[in-house]
């Protein structure tokens, strides 16, 4: 459980890391590479990932409320019972995404790409979804 509030990560390369249950309250991880992380139960509230590639990462049940994930690479990545609640994924690549049982309450994804993502169970009172882009 690594406590990372606050931490600058901009541009770190931490593929395939560990970081289950860490605490990354408000940390840059702006262009970020979390290329098949592992973020199971992180805490990601406030965290700015703009531009971080998560291709395959690891976050189910992770705390992303009120994260900046725009133009965020999340392909095939497990979000399954993730809090989004506010967060930001305006432009960002969602592809083959699971989002089952994720609370996307008021989260906007303006302009996001979601071909093939799973929404099953999924929270999405309020969610902005104008201008996506894919097939569900």
């Amino acid at each position: 459980e690594a406590n990372l509030t606050e931490a600058n990560l901009s541009q770190a390369d931490l593929r395939e890391a560990d970081l289950t249950e860490a605490n990354l309250t408000e940390a840059d991880l702006t262009k970020a590479k979390l290329i098949m992380a592992d973020l199971t139960k992180a805490n990601l509230t406030e965290a700015d990932l703009q531009g971080a590639d998560l291709t395959e990462a690891d976050l189910t049940k992770a705390n992303l409320s009120k994260a900046d994930l725009t133009r965020a690479n999340l392909t095939e990545a497990d979000l399954q019972g993730a809090n989004l609640t506010k967060a930001d994924l305006t432009r960002a690549h969602l592809t083959k995404a699971n989002l089952k049982g994720a609370d996307l309450t008021e989260a906007d994804l303006t302009e996001a790409t979601l071909t093939e993502v799973t929404l099953s169970g999924a929270n999405l009172k309020g969610t902005n979804l104008k201008n996506t882009k894919g097939r569900v």
